[in-house]
């Protein structure tokens, strides 16, 4: 299982949010670029970024920022926040991201996403952030009526292999992560599953592994020194 470490941006500065609120954000006053050296320093080779002003305002602000975070270190970076166009993906893998997540864009276009995997494979993933089951868009902000799980059975229906689910309660809230709704998800067979949101504890690393997890994107419990990054990744891509 990998462990993906997560730099969240707004305004170009590394913060995150409590269960996807922007009100309520955390700003950890360092550079993007330090951040990303230090998770490689800690044996992370791979990293997950995410401009949060551009999941709100549906195009890319901090582009800046996660170009110097793919320039930072050699980690393999998936990147998305507002990401709506073939411009904007080709703009993303032109500068060296290995991946980018497309968000709401796969809810009010899914045709779009459909000839994007067609044309992108591997390098196209597709974010489903669930509240109370149901897919939530533009940021969080809209909760719609789509069902995540079933979501997810149709991404898969049309080439998409890399789905990144997120119980958004339990984001940033260091309570522990929704183990139960993951394993539903892994019912789905082929589909790799990466696990985000609230994962506070080498015990549920250990578990996602268990469960046949792909991956698995750490924030807030790194930041706040509640988990170690360091020994997240050899639990999780260890013998």
């Amino acid at each position: 299982m990998d462990i993906y470490p997560a730099i969240d941006l707004i305004n170009g500065k590394v913060v995150r949010l409590y269960r996807g609120d922007y009100a309520r954000v955390t700003d950890y006053d360092r550079s993007c670029e330090d951040t990303a050296r230090a998770f490689k320093a800690q044996g992370a080779s791979h990293i997950h970024v995410v401009d949060l002003d551009g999941a709100k305002l549906g195009r890319a602000v901090n582009s800046a920022a996660v170009k110097s975070i793919i320039n930072a270190t050699d980690a393999f970076v998936e990147v998305g926040g507002g990401i709506r166009t073939e411009e904007q993906i080709d703009s993303y893998l032109s500068v060296g991201a290995n991946r980018v997540i497309l968000g709401t864009v796969a809810v009010k276009d899914f045709d779009f996403v459909g000839r994007m995997a067609k044309k992108y494979g591997e390098k196209i993933a597709v974010g489903v952030d669930a509240l109370g089951g149901k897919v939530a868009v533009g940021g969080w902000r809209e909760v719609t009526e789509t069902d995540a799980e079933e979501f997810c059975r149709r991404l898969y229906s049309i080439g998409i292999d890399n789905v990144i689910c997120t119980d958004i309660e339990k984001d940033g809230a260091l309570g522990g992560t929704n183990i139960e709704f993951y394993k539903r998800l892994l019912l789905i067979n082929g589909l790799k599953i990466t696990a985000s949101g609230g994962i506070t504890t080498l015990d549920e690393i250990e578990q996602l592994k268990s469960l046949g997890i792909h991956a698995a994107i750490l924030g807030k419990a790194i930041y706040e020194n509640r988990l170690s990054l360091k020994r997240a990744v050899y639990i999780a891509e260890g013998a």
